[in-house]
């Protein structure tokens, strides 16, 4: 065989995917380790009817309160200043230019909350399949981190009328994402993507609720 196309097939072992079976064994193996996760998040959202693309950025907290029940909070610093914290039961934005928080009763969309809140981290894969079609996409370098991206379509008709589908970008080192994208069927899309992921720090409860200034207004848009 010549010495490029030895080169050529070597270059091909390195960059082919892996099977699903090999990326759930890594997901499970982090899954049931994990307990918390901090991160850098740049977020994009894509509107499609007007083919609008915002970019966002900040920092990422995640615990795992228990099983099934993540907590997040969420530190916009660019290009507004805005913080969020989200539970299964809640969803509060803080917007200091104004002094307001606005709550959301998630009381009524549990199940899709759970769906958003399950993908991804310290949710082991059988748990994923229950809900979700999963198969390997590509294996891709992302921010210099060989990944491989797969693909997640809920099962649940209900679900699909908000949710289309889901890619995460899976690290070889690591189990959990460092990129997730959701699809909607409008064709409107959210990308999350994490740097400098800390996996297990220490994380106290109180440091996932909004630290709110005296005399600032809620709101409550639903009622």
């Amino acid at each position: 065989m010549r010495p490029i196309l030895l080169i050529c097939v070597a270059a091909a072992g390195l960059t082919a995917a892996e099977t699903l079976d090999q990326v759930r064994v890594r997901m499970d193996a982090s899954a049931k380790a994990f307990q918390s996760l901090t991160a850098k998040v740049r977020k994009v959202t894509y509107t499609a009817v007007i083919r609008d693309t915002q970019s966002e950025s900040g920092t990422f907290t995640l615990k795992k309160v228990k099983a099934g029940d993540l907590r997040v909070r969420m530190d916009i610093n660019q290009p507004d200043t805005k913080a969020i914290a989200l539970s299964r039961n809640k969803y509060e934005l803080y917007l200091p230019k104004i002094a307001t928080v606005q709550e959301f009763d998630l009381g009524k969309y549990r199940s899709l909350v759970d769906q958003f809140l399950l993908l991804g981290f310290g949710t082991p894969s059988k748990e994923l399949l229950k809900s979700y079609d999963m198969k390997v996409l590509s294996a891709e370098t992302l921010d210099g981190k060989a990944t491989t991206r797969i693909e997640l379509v809920p099962k649940s008709a209900s679900v699909r009328e908000h949710l289309k589908r889901v890619e995460m970008w899976i690290p070889l080192t690591d189990g959990n994402p460092i990129q997730q994208k959701f699809f909607q069927p409008s064709g409107d899309y959210f990308l999350s993507a994490y740097t400098d992921v800390k996996i297990n720090p220490p994380v106290r409860e109180a440091e996932l609720a909004l630290s709110l200034p005296k005399g600032t207004k809620r709101e409550f848009p639903q009622k």
